[in-house]
C-alpha cells in the first residue's frame, strides 16, 4: 500500500491525513486494534480520556516496536477536567496511561457552552502544555463557528484542528469555512457515516454506506463505499478518523491512496447533505451532565 499524505498544520507540526480512531473500541480490544492498524501502516492514532481505553492504546503502541517519533498521537481532555489546573492534571493523567512524555495533539472534547469560562481556563492550560513543549499542537472538537469566535476573545493561539462529525449526510459547510478562515485543519470523526447510532442520538438514521449514489461511484473506481468516502476527504484536505476492529477493514481503509474521484463525483458526495447530525449537538445538551469522570492513571 502507499504511503498516506501529510498535512501541515497552522504551527509548522505535520500528521497524516488518515488516522485509525478507537471511539467505541473495549479497551480490553484495544491494544490489539491498535498493533494491527500501527502494523497495517497507520501511524496516526486518535482517543480520548473519556474512550476508557487510552491504556490500551499506549500498550498497542508499545506492542507495534515503531520508535515514538514515527507516530503521531492525539487525545482529548473531557469537560469534567476543564479548567486551568485540572486540564493540566487531565494532561498527566493521559500522558501516564498512553506511557508517552509528550502528546502530538491535544484538544478540547467539547465546547460547553454551558459553562465556557471552564472551557477558556482549559484551553489556556493546553496553550501552556503547548508553550512547554509538552504537547506539540493544541486544538479542539466539535467547535461551531460561533464557539471557535468565542474561544478566540480571549486565546493567544488558534487551533491546530477542530474535530467534528463529518461525512457525505452531513457535510458541515459552516464549521468548514470557520476554520478555513482561521488556518484551522478540519479533522473528521464519523467520517464514513458509520456513528448511525450513537447512544441517545441519531435513530433511525440510514447507513451512509449503503447510499447509491456512493455505490455508484465505488462501482466505478472498482472501490467501497467507506474507500471512496475517505477519498472524498483526502482530496478535500481534510484529515479523517475511520474506526474499525476488522483487520480486513482496518486495511481497507488504509488504502486509498491509489485512486482520484473526479470533480463531479467530489460534487455528487458534497449533494448528498441532508444537514442531520448522527451524533449530539453540541449546543443541544451539558455534557457535564453525562455522568462520565475520568480515572487517575
Amino acid at each position: 500500500m502507499s504511503e498516506i499524505p501529510t498535512v501541515t498544520l497552522n504551527n509548522g507540526v505535520t500528521l497524516p491525513a488518515i488516522g485509525y480512531g478507537v471511539f467505541q473500541t473495549p479497551p480490553e480490544e484495544t491494544a490489539t486494534a491498535v498493533e494491527t492498524a500501527l502494523k497495517t501502516g497507520y501511524r496516526h492514532i486518535d482517543t480520548a480520556a473519556a474512550y476508557g481505553n487510552e491504556r490500551g492504546v499506549g500498550e498497542g503502541l508499545r506492542r507495534a516496536g515503531l520508535d515514538r517519533d514515527e507516530v503521531f498521537l492525539e487525545t482529548k481532555v473531557w469537560v469534567t477536567d476543564y479548567g486551568y489546573d485540572q486540564t493540566l492534571h487531565a494532561f498527566d493523567k493521559s500522558a501516564a496511561k498512553l506511557g508517552v512524555d509528550v502528546l502530538d495533539l491535544l484538544i478540547l472534547h467539547q465546547p460547553m457552552p454551558q459553562h465556557f469560562e471552564r472551557t477558556r481556563e482549559a484551553y489556556r492550560a493546553l496553550e501552556h502544555l503547548l508553550a512547554e513543549g509538552r504537547v506539540r499542537a493544541i486544538g479542539v472538537s466539535n467547535f461551531m463557528p460561533r464557539h471557535l469566535d468565542d474561544l478566540m476573545d480571549s486565546a493567544t493561539i488558534v487551533p491546530a484542528v477542530n474535530q467534528v462529525e463529518l461525512h457525505p449526510y452531513f457535510t458541515q459547510p459552516a464549521v468548514r469555512a470557520a476554520d478555513t478562515a482561521r488556518g484551522i485543519l478540519t479533522q473528521a470523526w464519523s467520517p464514513i457515516g458509520g456513528i448511525t447510532h450513537y447512544p441517545g442520538w441519531g435513530a433511525g438514521r440510514t447507513n451512509v454506506l449503503d447510499d447509491p449514489t456512493i455505490a455508484a461511484i465505488a462501482a466505478r473506481a472498482d472501490r467501497t463505499p467507506a474507500q471512496v468516502m475517505l477519498r472524498w476527504h483526502l482530496q478535500q484536505g481534510r484529515s479523517a478518523i475511520p474506526k474499525s476492529t476488522t483487520p480486513s477493514r482496518i486495511a481497507e481503509n488504509f488504502d486509498i491512496v491509489d485512486f482520484t474521484l473526479t470533480g463531479d463525483e467530489l460534487a455528487q458526495l458534497d449533494g448528498l447533505d441532508t444537514g442531520r447530525r448522527g451524533g449530539p449537538d453540541p449546543d443541544e445538551k451539558d455534557p457535564a451532565e453525562w455522568d462520565l469522570e475520568i480515572p487517575e492513571a
